[in-house]
């Protein structure tokens, strides 16, 4: 989503859609930020908080210049009116971006048992039927993406509020180690094996982008945070030394937490 809010004017409204408190920090942007959900954040900023339903939308019509809907629309049961009413409120010369699970993966089919669905009523599957629903709904073209990988941090005890469910005993516990594990583990596999264990989803870029696209897929994804980040942009850092297992790891430069590294 960065590729987008990095190139608005001071002042330029970009719509959060489905984020409660939010899914970016807009203090590193010039940009008035609406968040809207339809359930009141229970903790955190609620300063431009609307609580609304995404397929009807109090706003007028093309009032924001960009629309952010980072992990949402699965969970939207209206999706189509959904779709178009983004279409309605964003500016033709704007730009929406769009993050979902593919459903056919391991991640999404793990966070699906252990939530009991965990809110997905649509299950996304194909990444061209989904950009041409967007499009068709929208009336903004494609603009590029990339394939997103998972870290499995929905599991880590330290992003828990509540006590876990039993079955995450049979993952371990939700502990940062194993989740590194994992994460080498599953993307070895997929490197050697051709599997898709690591896989988790798409970001989609639709409308105007000032800048050319990364469509690479980057497989560093923090274990706590879930942030991503370029292999090469972590060793321009710095922050990739060798630990006490002769493995490459870095601090994660978004909250901290020790991470394998793997090359893109």
């Amino acid at each position: 989503m960065h590729e987008i809010l990095r190139h608005l004017p001071e002042g330029a409204r970009v719509l959060d859609l489905g984020s409660r408190a939010g899914s970016f920090d807009a203090s590193l942007y010039p940009v008035r930020a609406v968040r809207l959900d339809l359930e009141i954040p229970s903790r955190g900023a609620r300063c431009d908080f609307v609580q609304a339903d995404a397929a009807s939308l109090p706003f007028p019509d093309a009032t924001f210049d960009a629309v952010i809907s980072n992990h949402s629309l699965e969970h939207f049961e209206r999706l189509e009116m959904a779709l178009q009413e983004l279409g309605r409120v964003v500016r033709p010369s704007g730009s929406i971006f769009i993050a979902v699970p593919d459903a056919s993966t391991f991640s999404d089919k793990l966070y699906r048992w252990l939530g009991r669905g965990g809110g997905h009523v649509n299950a996304f599957r194909s990444r061209t039927e989904l950009i041409a629903l967007v499009e068709r709904h929208t009336g903004l073209h494609f603009a590029g993406g990339r394939l997103l990988i998972s870290s499995l941090s929905i599991l880590n005890h330290n992003n828990l509020a509540g006590r876990a469910p039993r079955k995450m005993l049979l993952l371990g516990g939700g502990r940062e180690g194993l989740l590194g594990l994992w994460s080498l583990i599953s993307r070895l596999s997929d490197r050697w094996l051709h599997m898709r264990l690591s896989l988790y989803g798409w970001a989609l870029y639709f409308g105007t982008l000032d800048e050319t696209l990364d469509t690479s897929t980057w497989s560093n994804v923090c274990v706590r945070c879930g942030s991503g980040a370029s292999s090469a942009w972590l060793e321009q850092l710095g922050i990739v030394k060798r630990n006490r297992w002769m493995l490459r790891s870095y601090a994660c430069p978004s909250c901290g937490a020790p991470n394998i590294f793997t090359r893109d």
